[in-house]
């Protein structure tokens, strides 16, 4: 098929763009490059514009003979989110509606759609299945869960196919060592500890270690990017089955912030001093996926389930890319 990838210069977009491509697939990148990177994107692939321009997507997708679409596209920052809700609701709601307006008018009507577990908010109840009711706590949340209602809408009203992801914390590299994870600021765990690794902080700080989890310190799923990607391939293939998919994706298994830092110590052989800081707001002690439906609809198992497996494809990244794609 023809897949536009949108945000596919960014950190899980330009992944996904991998797997589609090594599986035959013909991908076009669709990017403006205000968090992707254009080194990141398969040579002569890129497509620059802005998702709000619905005309040049219309175009795009007719130019390009596109099938269908994969959604990456959006700022995924929750704290950015609640300082600037009126960046999230423009780029996240405003952007992807304009993208779904251009799909229902070049007659494209398969999409999967980047979608994330803080569509559920502070769940009581883990780990997290897809029945859990949806109540996100921020405007980053909301934004998702907005589009996941309109691909509903979309889908009755004009026949869309979709699959929306509920990810939990993508984390990794690819091991082929060829992309990674670069943003600007970075806000994701194990690259921040990576960076003390290479000496380009002093520390790491510690958000709290008084929570009720075994070391005090908060549980998160972490799943491999390569794994997500792989997800990605395979509910675009179920698609042709006409069926809709909501589906979480995470390992089922959750690693605290300690065990994070003690993986990162075990692979880099750096001590990686620590210090801890006061808890920040709305911070859950503890978001762990229930993906047995993604294994039961689209038999995706994740190949990376040790936490020192993923660290390590991110270390070889970094060690190789020490200013990311800057280098």
């Amino acid at each position: 098929m023809n897949i536009l990838v949108t945000g596919g210069a960014g950190y899980i977009g330009s992944h996904a763009a991998r797997h589609l491509d090594r599986a035959g697939h013909q991908v076009w990148v669709y990017d403006n490059l205000s968090r992707g990177h254009r080194s990141a994107v398969l040579p002569g692939r890129l497509i620059e514009g802005e998702l709000v321009d619905t005309a040049a997507l219309i175009a795009t997708m007719q130019q390009k003979s596109i099938d269908a679409v994969m959604h990456f596209a959006a700022f995924a920052l929750v704290g950015e989110s609640v300082a600037s809700p009126e960046m999230y609701y423009q780029n996240n709601i405003v952007g992807s509606l304009s993208l779904l307006e251009a799909m229902r008018r070049a007659d494209v009507r398969r999409i999967v759609f980047s979608s994330t577990t803080a569509t559920y908010g502070e769940p009581e109840i883990m780990p997290i299945a897809e029945s859990t009711e949806q109540r996100p706590i921020n405007p980053y949340g909301f934004s998702k869960l907005a589009i996941e209602r309109a691909l509903a809408d979309y889908s009755h009203a004009h026949s869309f196919r979709y699959a929306a992801l509920r990810y939990f914390n993508a984390a990794g590299a690819s091991p082929r060592g060829d992309i990674g994870e670069d943003h600007d600021p970075e806000s994701h765990l194990i690259p921040l500890v990576l960076q003390v690794a290479l000496e380009q902080r002093e520390n790491i700080s510690i958000f709290g270690d008084d929570y009720p989890t075994p070391d005090g310190t908060c549980v998160r799923d972490y799943v491999h990017v390569d794994d997500l990607a792989a997800a990605h391939l395979m509910a675009l293939e179920r698609l042709d089955d006409g069926e809709n998919l909501h589906l979480n994706l995470g390992t089922g298994h959750g690693n605290s912030v300690q065990e994070v830092i003690d993986a990162c110590r075990r692979i880099t052989g750096h001590a990686i001093p620590t210090i801890i800081d006061p808890r920040r707001p709305g911070d859950p002690p503890e978001l762990v996926a229930d993906a047995t439906l993604a294994a039961q609809t689209l038999d995706w198992q994740p190949r990376y389930t040790v936490i020192d497996e993923i660290v390590e494809t991110a270390w070889r990244w970094h060690q190789s890319h020490p200013h990311g794609y800057g280098d």
